[in-house]
């Protein structure tokens, strides 16, 4: 089945702008899931709300609790909520950029493969990817999708580039409170010599073909068993998605030559711009 763009925007480096689709990098259908079947009817199982002492509610009725001390709820209005999500800005500005060493494992949450969305689009695409690539530093930035601003980190990713969300900061827990009962004492010589031997033997380079799900390769055999027995009860259900559309592009040398103009003429002034500021105009290329 042909990959659908879950986002479509303005990949932009200082005046250059390139219209780019993200498209997810994991297959959420990888995995076997189930559906929960009502046996006599053979229709699915549907969730109703309720609430204890009252029954079945209407979605009109339902507020957002929001927890506060002592079990109370502060409530919001689902409407209050909906003003203030961020509109799905169309541009994905990289704002710093650092080695990727710097970015720890935890931070790393989904990964996007980041494709042009035509040829005139290439050539600037290929320019970042090349100088990201050169440079072995990542990107920067902060996009919109589906009402929630996510931090990215772009890298070069084979012939193209991959855009990884980020979690911020305040989403990862401290791992001292956890680690603080282990002494920090060095391990005994002889013990340490020989794990460090079984490390070295079975080191080899990474290939994720050679591990397998060996619970999901017997689920799917149980499926397949079952699906050839006429016997086994079915049922029937559907799902629906829609696409999007996409922008236009620039003229790249220029626009390059004008960043690193301006950029330079920033740096004689003794100003630099960090990543957390925001720039209130900007030249359109």
């Amino acid at each position: 089945m042909a990959s659908r763009a879950v986002w479509k925007g303005q990949l932009r480096l200082s005046l250059v702008s390139i219209p780019v689709e993200l498209h997810s990098a994991t297959k959420s259908g990888a995995r076997i899931s189930f559906r929960q079947i009502h046996g006599p009817s053979g229709k699915p199982v549907r969730y109703q709300k309720s609430v204890t002492g009252v029954g079945p509610v209407k979605n009109e009725d339902i507020l957002k609790g929001y927890q506060l001390p002592d079990d109370e709820y502060l409530l919001l209005d689902p409407a209050e909520i909906d003003d203030i999500k961020l509109e799905t800005r169309k541009t994905l500005e990289l704002v710093q950029f650092v080695d990727l060493g710097e970015i720890s494992p935890l931070y790393y949450e989904k990964p996007y493969y980041v494709v042009p969305t035509d040829e005139l689009a290439e050539d600037a695409y290929r320019v970042v990817r090349d100088a990201l690539r050169k440079s072995g530093k990542v990107g920067l930035g902060q996009l919109v999708m589906r009402g929630r601003e996510h931090l990215c980190a772009l890298k070069p990713c084979g012939d193209g580039l991959l855009l990884e969300t980020l979690r911020y900061a305040d989403e990862i827990r401290e791992a001292e409170p956890l680690f603080s009962s282990i002494e920090d004492d060095e391990s005994d010589t002889d013990l340490l010599a020989v794990a460090t031997q079984l490390i070295e033997r079975k080191t080899a380079p990474f290939d994720a073909t050679a591990f397998k799900d060996s619970f999901d390769a017997a689920l799917r055999e149980l499926i397949e068993a079952k699906r050839k027995n006429r016997k086994t009860p079915r049922a029937r259900a559907a799902d629906d998605a829609s696409p999007q559309r996409g922008d236009n592009v620039v003229d790249l040398m220029g626009a390059l030559k004008a960043s690193l103009k301006a950029s330079g003429s920033a740096s004689k002034g003794g100003k630099s711009a960090g990543p957390a500021k925001k720039t209130t105009r900007r030249k359109s290329a």
